[in-house]
């Protein structure tokens, strides 16, 4: 296998030739675990691990590799293992805020050219989820397409509202209906899949990532538990990997997401509101909060039933989510920063007086 068909194309060979010194290869993050890596090169996968520098100098966890990045790396003991030096920069990205409490972004992949966003039609279905996980896809410009799983468990009337509320709530991303037991559907998906391009599944646990993935690659040795009664199936993808199809298209599985805390999507919120953004900016005043100022825009869009309430309501939300959760980061990294500066003074202070 050519690395050009695990995905670099000449922008990363060139930041390879700029990044990568003398003795080290270019390879790609195949797998994360707890810590651990797979990488894969020309001439397969190994496990590998970060140097300490490279632990050493990351400033958070967004500069360490995730799924989909392009690394430098040292083969070690006739390629049985590897060390990890640097990462190359991203072309795209998925993050979004750590689950619970703390503010920090998380890494989810990077270098992926299209997000099957997934929805199953019959318990996981919701407008305002979608919502966020197109924030978080636009955000990192990552190419969206609505994958709707599991369509045999409705009617074709109810699928059909299912996509006129999609329509209605201003998202006009391509969607494709399918079902993983019939097969309909599967042959659409297929076609998206081009070799060398990288893509990834997103959503929530149970929607039939796995299956899917299964489906395309050809492998009914990667099995998900039976589906329970509500048809929910019982998720058991554990870490994120990526894969190399059959016809030669590189896919990203990932365990599902409960949360989808917003965190630095200023871009991507825009972009996955297009629309209200068009209408905002139309205000009559540039810092209209859309509310009951005269002059508004986007309320007269409401007024004459070219937008839903819901739909801005939810623009908002997140946007005051994010903003919220912006200003706490930047308060932690400086305050991290003047812990560093303090301890490195403390340090040089202690050295000098070794000194005297």
């Amino acid at each position: 296998m050519d690395l050009r068909d695990l995905g670099l194309d000449d922008w990363f060979a060139g930041k390879a030739r700029e990044q990568c010194a003398s003795g080290l290869s270019v390879a790609r993050v195949t797998a994360v675990d707890r810590g651990r890596y797979l990488i894969r090169d020309e001439h397969g996968e190994l496990p590998a691990e970060l140097t300490g520098r490279l632990q050493f100098v990351a400033e958070s966890s967004v500069d360490l590799p995730c799924v989909g990045d392009w690394v430098c790396a040292h083969y070690l003991d006739a390629r049985s293992h590897a060390s990890i030096h640097g990462v190359l920069p991203r072309k795209s990205f998925l993050r979004r805020k750590v689950p619970g409490q703390d503010i920090d972004f998380q890494m989810i992949a990077a270098n992926i050219d299209v997000a099957f966003v997934i929805q199953a039609c019959h318990f996981d279905f919701n407008v305002r989820r979608l919502e966020r996980y197109l924030v978080m896809v636009r955000e990192g410009h990552v190419e969206p397409v609505l994958l709707l799983t599991k369509m045999d468990l409705v009617s074709a009337d109810a699928l059909q509202s299912l996509i006129d509320a999609i329509r209605r709530a201003g998202i006009d991303v391509r969607i494709v209906t399918l079902s993983n037991v019939t097969g309909a559907g599967l042959d659409r998906v297929r076609e998206l899949l081009v070799p060398g391009r990288t893509y990834c599944l997103l959503g929530s646990s149970g929607v039939g990532k796995t299956t899917l993935i299964n489906r395309l690659a050809g492998d009914p040795g990667r099995q998900t538990r039976d589906v329970s009664h509500t048809g929910e199936g019982r998720h058991t993808t554990t870490r994120r990997q990526l894969i190399v199809l059959e016809g030669g298209a590189l896919l990203i599985d990932m365990p599902g997401m409960r949360e989808l805390g917003m965190l630095g999507v200023s871009a991507g919120l825009d972009d996955a509101f297009a629309d209200v953004a068009q209408l905002a900016r139309n205000c009559r005043f540039t810092d209209c909060r859309h509310s009951s100022e005269p002059g508004c825009a986007v309320q007269a869009a409401i007024e004459r039933h070219e937008l839903s309430a819901e739909r801005l309501q939810n623009y908002l939300k997140l946007g005051k989510e994010s903003a919220f959760h912006d200003l706490s980061y930047v308060e932690r990294r400086k305050r991290d920063r003047d812990f560093g500066r303090f301890v490195h003074s403390a340090m040089k202070h202690k050295t000098r007086r070794r000194g005297d």
